[in-house]
């Protein structure tokens, strides 16, 4: 029922009106789907005496299973409990999950083990001393949230751009300008939010898990298989341009086989040739990537991690020309297209036709990965909230010894 209640009557609402004409009221409908816009502050002020020092709260939409995003910040949280941080998960609104203990339970069983507490609905957050927006619509809820020392902002896209330019864009866009701590996802997001937005933000980089990619224990032979990265509900990973680019290659090569992974796509027409796989289960994906001969991943705004995975596993990747891209990979790494058909099957050719070339390119990638680490963005990471603290103690020094020399004089 909790599915029922707040994704379904939230969206076929504002699906009825839209789509079939029905004489819904705007207004619920609106408030329904914005409602936490609007500026409602809750809570009780805290201090640095109030709460422990190393607690953090993560407020974050519900999670669907393969959200790479959730799957960043749970891999974040495991790390930094490692490092003596209490995390807890809040989840404003339930979508997917049935209850908390059902989220913890999806957690533990799709993504992570986490001994991470899981709170639903804004009225139960607890009071912390970090407190981590992680995505636009989870800023609101933290701006109006009183009960934390710090309030920080785990950015890992430039979501605007999600949208075409409406109230989600907009609304979006300003939460850059809440004044919280932001941390950034690489040299391109970090770069925007401070030049567009005069942000306070750090960055850190990428790196992928090393006990689950690696490459294989034997040299691999040719396959003739090509994975793609295909999420139709994300626009911003290109699906339509990929497939596209992918059915001419068909042309060309009739003997390739194209894996679609990162979404079903049962409901398209795929020509002979494409396989969807879906979503591939976590346990699945080394064997997967390690397959293959080449892997098309396009991101038209961050770049995804899945590169990282997939070099670590020794396939060549595809990937297009952009500054969202190219400030992690380059030519060296991997075969870097025009994001057009021609220049999407230009560089796929390549890779398949050259495998002298391509093996080299895999190797550098597999020495460029292997010298990134988690565990050092996570010590990054740790060390700015330290920071934040022992800054935070000395202003309430000061403010304290500024109260003491008032007394004095009266």
């Amino acid at each position: 029922m909790g599915k029922l209640k707040t994704f379904g009557q939230r969206v076929l609402r504002r699906l009825r009106r839209d789509f079939l004409g029905e004489n819904a009221s705007p207004v619920a409908v609106v408030e329904d789907v914005f409602g936490y816009v609007t500026e409602i502050p809750f809570g009780q002020s805290v201090s640095m005496r109030d709460v422990s020092e190393n607690t953090i709260n993560w407020i974050m939409p519900d999670f669907g299973i393969g959200s790479g995003g959730h799957l960043n910040i749970f891999r974040m949280i495991s790390r930094l409990q490692k490092l003596g941080f209490e995390s807890r998960i809040i989840i404003p609104e339930l979508v997917w999950s049935e209850s908390a203990a059902d989220a913890e339970a999806r957690i533990n069983e799709h993504f992570l083990k986490l001994d991470a507490r899981v709170f639903v609905g804004r009225e139960n957050i607890p009071s912390a001393c970090f407190s981590f927006a992680t995505a636009w619509t989870t800023a609101y809820y933290l701006r109006d949230f009183q009960s934390t020392v710090h309030k920080c902002y785990f950015v890992q896209d430039f979501e605007p751009y999600f949208y075409a330019r409406s109230t989600e864009s907009v609304l979006s866009e300003e939460t850059y300008r809440f004044g919280f701590k932001g941390f950034a996802a690489g040299d391109w997001l970090a770069s925007k939010l401070l030049r567009e937005f005069s942000m306070d933000v750090d960055k850190f980089s990428f790196s992928y898990d090393k006990d689950r990619y690696f490459p294989p224990i034997q040299p691999r032979q040719p396959t003739k298989k090509i994975l793609f990265y295909s999420r139709p509900p994300t626009p911003r990973r290109g699906f339509e341009l990929g497939y596209l680019a992918l059915k001419q290659l068909l042309a060309l090569r009739p003997d390739l086989q194209i894996l679609m992974a990162g979404w079903d796509v049962s409901g398209y027409r795929l020509p002979k040739g494409m396989e969807n796989l879906g979503i591939v289960p976590l346990k699945d994906l080394r064997e997967l990537y390690q397959q293959c001969d080449a892997a098309l991943v396009l991101s038209f705004t961050n770049l995804s991690l899945v590169p990282l995975e997939l070099m670590a596993c020794g396939c060549p990747v595809v990937s297009n020309r952009g500054e969202n891209v190219e400030w992690l990979l380059n030519n060296e790494i991997a075969v870097l297209a025009e994001p057009t058909v021609h220049g999407i099957v230009t560089a796929l050719l390549k890779v398949i036709e050259d495998r002298a070339g391509a093996q080299a390119k895999a190797d550098a990638a597999l020495n460029y990965v292997q010298s990134t680490d988690w565990d050092t963005e996570t010590l990054k990471l740790a060390s700015s909230l330290r920071k934040m603290n022992e800054r935070e103690k000395q202003e309430v020094c000061r403010e304290e010894m500024n109260d003491a020399q008032l007394q004095s004089r009266i």
